[in-house]
């Protein structure tokens, strides 16, 4: 059946994707320590990413979309990003590393976006739902990082290199599976210019609705392990609040499909549980409350992805839905980066007061989606034509 031969497909390259980000994050740094990179080289070349979010992924996204070449661009993107991880390997000048890390940062950052892109191309060619899809990611990014971590207690850090670059190799292979989308009519393309998104109103609410509220997150990815080692909680229970946060954000996925309000207002939702949690997190819960706490990682950013998604089937036309990723990407990357800047210098003179301003950012993203709800969740393209007239990939 190919809808069910689509979805496997897919769910395995989504469990690769993230398996190899699961690594990636928590030990990419302490192999750059251990190959005897100084800090501040370290920091340099891991903010790499951070920056081709809002300027390469955008035309890449963008590009693979104007050639009806998504997939095309997801296999050619997932094998670079295997070699561009094998390069980086076998290097130990810092400067080497930052600029061979910069190249294979340039095609690793638009795999996400070109894979959500495609996803929805495929929901809307065969009436898939999101959430099912996307889960499997959440759960390879659990036990890549949980055996990454088993693995450092046996393996010298300098050797981690190599299980960052397996897992992207074993994307790049599950990439050669991808089922192709048939794609649209010609007349279907000329619908729309993918710049007329950056001019439409129920775009952009989606768009700064999803950066203000998933960017709120900043306080907990860049604080959340260090305050709560300086709370006296072991590493075993840091990474155990790690995992249930995206336990909950796996449970989210998979009861998805049977969520019966409006994507607009599951966004609005994931922003107003956010603002509690940021308020919550602000008074330094107990152990107790804390793990309540984080469970709630499934409805601030997992109810929200999944409206977002939900968003983006009903009002981008179908030609443009990876386009529509990047400049999702891009937009959240700038607000994220800004508030993790912002979170330290609050962070440094007031401790967990940070998640106050975090606070802010989710109520101002919850407010974007229920001002500009009905542009949003109109389920027309934006040149007035029903979504499925374009929705081939």
């Amino acid at each position: 059946m190919p809808a069910r031969r689509f979805a496997a497909r897919l769910a395995l390259f989504y469990g690769a994707v993230f398996g190899s980000v699961g690594t990636y994050l928590p030990f990419f740094p302490v192999w750059l320590k251990a190959v005897g990179i100084d800090p501040s080289w370290i920091g340099l070349i891991t903010a790499v990413p951070s920056v081709t979010r809002f300027t390469v992924l955008p035309f890449i996204t963008g590009l693979a979309e104007r050639h009806r070449a998504l997939r095309g661009a997801m296999i050619v993107t997932a094998i670079l990003t295997a070699v561009g991880f094998g390069i980086v390997g076998l290097l130990d000048q810092p400067l080497l590393i930052f600029i061979a890390f910069a190249l294979t940062a340039c095609v690793w950052t638009p795999l996400v976006p070109l894979t959500d892109g495609y996803a929805l191309k495929g929901v809307a060619r065969y009436g898939l739902n999101y959430g099912p899809l996307r889960l499997w990611g959440s759960a390879a990014f659990v036990v890549g990082a949980l055996a990454c971590g088993l693995l450092v207690e046996v393996i010298d850090a300098k050797h981690l290199i190599w299980i960052i670059a397996g897992m992207a190799g074993l994307g790049a292979l599950s990439s050669l599976r991808l089922q192709p989308l048939t794609a649209p009519p010609r007349a279907a393309l000329a619908l729309t210019r993918a710049t007329a998104l950056l001019r439409e109103r129920g775009f952009l609410t989606i768009m700064a609705a999803s950066a203000l509220i998933q960017g709120s997150h900043a306080a907990y990815y860049t604080f959340a392990s260090i305050t709560w080692q300086g709370a006296g909680l072991g590493g075993l229970t840091i990474a155990g609040l790690w995992s249930l946060g995206v336990l909950a954000e796996i449970v989210v996925f998979a009861l998805s499909p049977r969520f019966t309000l409006s994507p607009a207002l599951l966004v609005v939702l994931g922003g107003l549980s956010a603002v509690t949690r940021w308020l919550i997190t602000a008074q330094q819960p107990p152990i107790a409350v804390l793990a309540v706490i984080q469970s709630m990682h499934g409805l601030t950013f997992g109810l929200t992805q999944v409206g977002i998604m939900g968003l983006l089937v009903r009002h981008v036309p179908g030609h443009l839905t990876a386009t529509a990723q990047g400049y999702l990407t891009a937009c959240t990357g700038i607000v994220m980066s800004s508030a993790a800047i912002l979170c330290g210098v609050i962070y440094a003179r007031y401790g967990q007061a940070a998640y106050y301003a975090m606070a802010l950012l989710a109520l101002a993203g919850a407010t974007t989606m229920w001002l500009g709800r009905h542009q949003a969740d109109a389920p027309y393209g934006l040149a007035g034509q029903p979504q499925n007239a374009a929705s081939g990939g």
